[in-house]
């Protein structure tokens, strides 16, 4: 193994030795420039161009294009990339892989890939601001961090020091955790809470997980997609896009979407909900459920004497129902489910009653195996964690929850995490981390109460807040990587201001993005899936995996991985200033085989992930799932797999303060008053603050709150339907010309567009035709692009895929590299506005635009 890395190793060496003695130092804006690339496209075409079959192999790694984290084969031909596939030791993907891994090859080979690493020049910074970018070494961009870190370390000031995320490997907490922390920083800012907090807060507020789900779609003779589009974007798209034709051929299908999206299509009905709407839907379907006596009785219970008590408008007696592996279901009904009709939800979501009755009572039908699929488009809303605990809570009344044919925790796995870090922290160090982190959590204002904690998760948008107010303090330092912030998160112009003020900023990436021309100093960073180290976890099949990403190809540029090249790099510039804690630390992440310290950055890569993965593959600590003989062994099947999950292993078990499913959620009781405590207040005054409508005992059971939506309600405006396109790499695949060329396989897309869905009988009032170019705005922000339409639209909305609008990311992401966007960014009319018990940023049902349309420009 060893004697494979180092022929690796030598390769990548002698391949860059020669590029850059072929002059490949550029500035960013070469890089950026078409046709004036280093090394063009027709450049890596001539060079040891292989021919099929030559030399080929399939080698294991995993891809990071969504967080379905499939586990992959790429063929490798002479050190290259030419085809990938899913693994066919995976047990969750199997050999299925959808879009996105196949964009990869096209990330990996972009000329307009950064190339070397870069400093700015211009001290100015701002959106119309030329960063000025000139090529530097590593050694000198390592030196310039590492003084900078002492600068601040020195002078009493390592708080403000900042680590911010986006993807990751599981090797993250070497720079996300261990690295501000032995500064001496508190501020480790993931992208979280604009990806999924608010989806989880319903499953931990019921059951205990704070976690994505699995589906055991299989053995499911009802699923009910709830603002979820599994063969299209939801997280294991290429395990659900292979078993669809078996669902579909077994069970029922119903989608509540305001689009009709890729799972709608295929579905046996569609309810397209008013954006914001989803509780009302989720009461409703909850009453009927009762109201029929239809609850799965061996997971629920049932009243004492058999009788069924629950009818509309009438309370229930607590005492008359006795619960076996649920709590609070009595409560549940008088505190809000008994006047909550199909007629009384009709009114305010847009799906008839008959509809309403129809889909509940099939879905009820089918218990156990029942799910109700819970995904982003009703949770992450101003006011959305009662929406995810209110759609989630069905799957505790049909007794789908940990069942089969219903909806999964995670299986058990077995990695393990890196040495202590507390023997290396300081005095320097522990001061600083005592300090409020800068995204505000916590505030009275922003309980974010991940794992039932005040200030438990992330506010990742909220950060920028922090930073333009200064408040908790201002912020001197940020290294970024694996991310854009100034482009994904909603009110993005916020981000541009914020990154203008922090004195230096550092950007480790794949490409040059909106985020780094923004930064001082600018690292090219390896592609997750063919050049770096790493292992994800993902579910799906009722088996947890482990895929090991794996460098399978010759680096092409002079690139570093992020997550533990970079880092041991830095902690060597560290330890040459006088401050070896980093370094002292990094020499624990002994080699599991040999007991060796890593002596330099490519062992402490290699170590760290045996490290972190010895209990799947060392015999003497094996405890579950695929055996292995040892490192090698593991190394090339390129994936560990659970056991089977374990049904019912749950019940009467959840992580709630009950153990039982909670209808009545003790949980967040507790949580809340906490917090309030915490700021010398009560639970209503916390509700008030943020911005929810429930006071008293509602506050404890899923309910419908009346969705809060920016801007004035009325026929010249529209709800803005944001949705993510089957072809997003997470945002990143916008340089990609296949991008372009396939945007049709999303329902009411144009090749070559970047459209905004409007429903016939709306365009036809605002005389839009299919092509028009329109404005899109609001109180935040406007964008353009282009107008088209499409039945597959709810009246009233203005559907529009996120991706697009980038002005710096490629030569086909952008019209003018550094300038002008192709299309336009959803976040840029899209308000910073916050689900804050979650702390997860809204981008559903939260904003209605104007649209105007713009005159023909003439060639």
């Amino acid at each position: 193994m060893k004697k494979k890395n180092n022929n690796t190793t030598n390769s990548r060496k002698s391949f860059l030795k020669k590029a850059l003695m072929g002059g490949t130092a550029a500035t960013l804006g070469t890089v950026m420039a078409p046709g004036l690339s280093t090394l063009k496209a027709s450049d890596i075409e001539n060079r040891q161009a292989p021919r099929a079959g030559q030399n080929g192999r399939w080698e294991a790694s995993s891809c990071l294009g969504c967080t379905s984290w499939c586990s992959v084969q790429v063929y490798v031909q002479n050190g290259r990339a030419t085809k990938i596939r899913g693994n066919p030791n995976s047990k969750v993907n199997g050999e299925n892989l959808c879009v996105r891994g196949h964009l990869g090859l096209q990330q990996v080979y972009d000329p307009d890939r950064l190339k070397q690493p870069m400093k700015r020049t211009n001290p100015n910074k701002g959106r119309d601001e030329d960063p000025g970018f000139v090529p530097i070494s590593w050694d000198e961009a390592l030196d310039t961090i590492a003084d900078k870190i002492m600068e601040l370390r020195n002078n009493d000031e390592s708080h403000k020091f900042m680590v911010t995320r986006g993807r990751y490997t599981y090797l993250r907490d070497i720079l996300y955790d261990r690295l501000p922390k032995i500064i001496g920083s508190p501020n480790n800012i993931s992208h979280s809470a604009i990806c999924a907090e608010a989806e989880k807060f319903g499953p931990y507020y019921t059951e205990g997980i704070w976690a994505y789900r699995q589906y055991d779609v299989r053995n499911a003779r009802y699923v009910l997609c709830w603002g979820a589009d599994p063969i299209a974007t939801n997280r294991q798209v290429s395990y659900y896009n292979n078993a669809w034709g078996e669902v579909l051929s077994r069970a029922k299908v119903a989608t509540v979407e305001p689009r009709l999206s890729a799972t709608a299509a295929k579905s046996d009905e569609w309810l397209p909900v008013i954006p914001g709407e989803d509780g009302a839907l989720a009461v409703a379907m909850a009453h009927v459920i009762l109201t029929k006596g239809l609850w799965y009785k061996e997971f629920v219970g049932d009243f004492v004497d058999g009788e069924n008590r629950f009818r509309t408008g009438e309370t229930v007696d607590e005492n008359l129902f006795d619960e076996n592996y649920t709590h609070g279901l009595v409560k549940w009904w008088n505190f809000e489910l008994k006047d909550r009709t199909p007629e009384w939800a009709a009114e305010r979501c847009g799906v008839s009653a008959d509809q309403i009755e129809r889909v509940a009572t099939q879905f009820a039908e089918a218990a156990p195996h029942a799910i109700c699929w819970v995904g982003g488009g009703p949770t992450m809303q101003v006011r959305g964690a009662y929406n995810s605990m209110a759609t989630h809570a069905l799957n505790g009344l049909v007794g789908s929850a940990d069942n089969r044919g219903g909806t999964l925790a995670s299986n058990p796995e077995y990695s393990r995490g890196f040495p202590s870090v507390d023997p290396f922290l300081d005095d320097i160090a522990r001061e600083g981390i005592s300090r409020p982190k800068i995204d505000q959590r916590g505030y009275l204002e922003f309980p974010a109460l991940n794992g039932g904690r005040s200030g438990g998760g992330v506010v990742t948008n909220r950060t920028a807040d922090g930073i333009l107010d200064e408040d908790p303090y201002d912020i001197k330092m940020i290294i970024a990587y694996f991310n854009n912030f100034a482009f994904s998160n909603p009110q993005s112009d916020r981000w541009e201001k914020a990154m203008s003020k922090v004195p230096f900023n550092v950007h480790l990436t794949t490409h040059a993005t909106e985020y780094s021309m923004f930064c001082d100093i600018v690292l090219p960073a390896t592609h997750h899936m063919f050049e770096r180290h790493g292992f994800m976890k993902s579910i799906g099949n009722a088996h947890r995996q482990l895929p090991l990403n794996r460098p399978v190809i010759d680096r092409v540029w002079d690139v570093k991985t992020d997550e533990t090249e970079f880092c041991w790099l830095l902690a060597e510039k560290l330890a040459e200033r006088g401050f070896s804690n980093m370094l002292d630390h990094f020499k624990e992440y002994r080699d599991p085989e040999t007991g060796a310290a890593p002596e330099n950055e490519e062992e402490f890569d290699l170590y760290a992930l045996k490290y972190a993965t010895r209990n799947l593959w060392h015999p003497d600590y094996y405890q579950g799932g695929d055996r292995f003989d040892g490192w090698e062994d593991f190394y090339q099947a390129g994936v560990w797999n659970s056991n089977p999950y374990n049904f019912r292993g749950r019940w009467g078990n959840m992580n709630t303060k009950t153990r039982n499913f909670e209808f009545y959620s003790e949980t967040l009781k507790d949580a809340l008053e906490a917090h309030a405590e915490r700021h010398n207040t009560n639970v209503d005054h916390v509700l008030e603050t943020t911005h929810y409508l429930a006071r008293g005992e509602r506050a404890f059971v899923p309910h419908y709150e009346e969705p809060l939506v920016h801007g004035e309600k009325s026929e010249d405006t529209f709800h803005l339907v944001d949705y993510k396109s089957r072809l997003n790499r997470e945002g990143r695949s916008q340089n990609c010309t296949w991008y372009y060329e396939m945007k049709d396989i999303d329902l009411g897309n144009v090749v070559g567009e970047d459209v905004a869905q409007f429903n016939p009988k709306d365009a036809r009032r605002l005389g839009l035709q299919n092509g028009d170019r329109i404005r899109l705005y609001s109180d935040y922000g406007e964008l353009e692009c282009t107008a088209n339409l499409w039945e597959g639209v709810q009246p009233g909305t203005v559907v529009k895929a996120y991706g697009q609008g980038h002005w710096a990311t490629g030569r086909h992401a952008s019209k003018e590299f550094g300038k002008t966007p192709r299309g336009g960014n959803n976040n840029q009319v899209l308000p910073a506005d916050y689900d804050r018990l979650s702390g997860s940023s809204a981008f559903y049902g939260v904003v209605r635009l104007r649209v105007e349309k713009l005159e023909k420009q003439h060639a």
